[in-house]
């Protein structure tokens, strides 16, 4: 196995930089370049030299042991100054005096997987968490990087391992009288296929807020959809005027609302028309808008009716409230009216979305648990049948673990490995 290194700060100028060192050889280079390394876990303060006794720098060393650090093995981390010429003479001694190899992108991680630290669930989420810009985003990653789907595949795996304990029990005696299994083998497959398919009905919120919810405004021409998206945005992301029909496409503006990432869609002004390339936005708009996770819909008055049926979880508002101050409702884009009060709707209509307990969040996941879900139906089924062939019944539980370990990364991810870690950087 060969000893690696990589910068794992961010490379450019800084106070500090970070170089991390991991492989059997690690303890061995650091007291060669320290000279004598503090107790393990602990920093300490020491000079760094090159082969030749030259000063690199002065800065912290950490050592960690084997089974007690990032990758699983031994692991050095030098603390140096953190300009480019000082990493730079750092970097050139661990790979020219001491043939150490520079890390591939992610190739630490990877290493942490290999070696049992994390698992496949842990490692998406680490990416995740390196690539978040919400609030939302970064306690879902978190939560998930702590083993939190892991934990539920275990308990899961523990309920299945029990089942198919008792079917091949039931095999292996078949020809002698010791009892009917079948409630027992049908309590254990039917507890984790609630928990299962609880876990599946969430799991579009959830896989939202990583990739970000979709929010159309829609309304009649000069309703103020693009001077609600400027007033959203505090700048001036569509062109706004009193001709109608002024938004010709689908306007995207990408914002934080409440720590959710949201992609706001000003979309065309609906009306008749007979003019082709405003027709082509209005139906481009309304084909966005029934895909989006969320429509606010503008009217234009308090007394107008809305422009299209109200679906669960539109806001409908009247727009120019400021020409209408004794209504409540409406929203103005011009004054900000109603701009606070649409922000917190919003905010608490996707917290509601994604309250409900769960912890999966990408498509594979969904994918892996459908496959599982899947399998214990089969087997549902078959022990609802008189007469059923156990080695089938047996073949289904199986086919449920390997789902649930594919989640998890025990089988079969070779081939997803290459497209996971070509996002980390090299330090990572």
């Amino acid at each position: 196995m060969d000893t690696i290194f990589a910068l794992a700060s961010a490379r450019g100028k800084s106070g500090v930089a970070v170089i991390r060192v991991s492989g059997p050889r690690a303890h061995d280079v650091a007291r060669a370049i320290a000279v004598t390394v503090p107790p393990l876990r602990q920093a300490g303060l020491r000079n760094f030299y090159d082969a030749n006794g030259g000063l690199l720098d002065q800065g912290l060393v950490i050592c960690f042991a084997a089974g007690n650090s990032f990758t699983g093995e031994d692991v050095v981390e030098f603390m140096v100054h953190g300009s480019l010429a000082t990493v730079a003479a750092v970097e050139a001694c661990l790979a020219e005096d001491h043939g150490l190899r520079l890390a591939q992108p992610g190739e630490f991680t990877r290493r942490a997987l290999e070696n049992g630290v994390m698992d496949l669930t842990q490692v998406e989420a680490l990416g995740d968490l390196l690539e978040a810009e919400t609030e939302s985003q970064r306690r879902q990653a978190l939560r998930v990087l702590d083993g939190a789907i892991g934990k539920l595949v275990t308990l899961w795996r523990g309920h299945l391992l029990k089942a198919a304990a008792l079917v091949e029990a039931s095999i292996d005696f078949v020809e002698e009288d010791v009892g009917n299994w079948d409630a027992q083998i049908l309590a254990e497959l039917q507890a984790v296929q609630c928990q299962l398919q609880a876990e599946i009905a969430g799991q579009g919120a959830r896989e939202r807020v990583q990739s970000g919810f979709e929010i159309a405004i829609i309304g009649s021409v000069n309703a103020g959809k693009s001077t609600l998206l400027n007033a959203l945005a505090g700048r001036d992301a569509a062109i706004t005027s009193d001709i109608a029909g002024t938004t010709r496409d689908v306007i995207e503006l990408r914002m934080d609302i409440g720590g959710f990432a949201v992609t706001l869609l000003d979309t065309a002004g609906l009306r008749d028309t007979d003019e082709q390339i405003e027709a082509i936005g209005i139906a481009r708009g309304q084909k966005r808008a029934i895909a989006a996770d969320m429509r606010i819909i503008l009217c234009d008055s308090p007394d107008t009716p809305p422009p299209v049926d109200i679906l669960p979880g539109d806001i409908v508002l009247f727009s120019k409230a400021d020409l209408y101050p004794a209504q409540e409702g409406g929203v103005s884009g011009l004054t900000g009216q109603g701009i606070d009060q649409l922000l917190e709707r919003i905010k608490t209509e996707l917290s509601q979305r994604v309250a409900r307990d769960g912890v999966t969040v990408r498509r594979r996941h969904l994918q892996a648990m459908l496959s599982a879900e899947l399998a214990l139906t089969d087997a549902i089924d078959k022990l609802a049948m008189q007469g059923y062939i156990a080695e089938l019944l047996a073949a289904d539980i199986r086919q449920a673990i390997n789902a649930l370990d594919s989640l998890i990364g025990k089988i079969d991810v070779e081939d997803l490995l290459g497209d996971i870690f070509s996002s980390f950087c090299i330090g990572k």
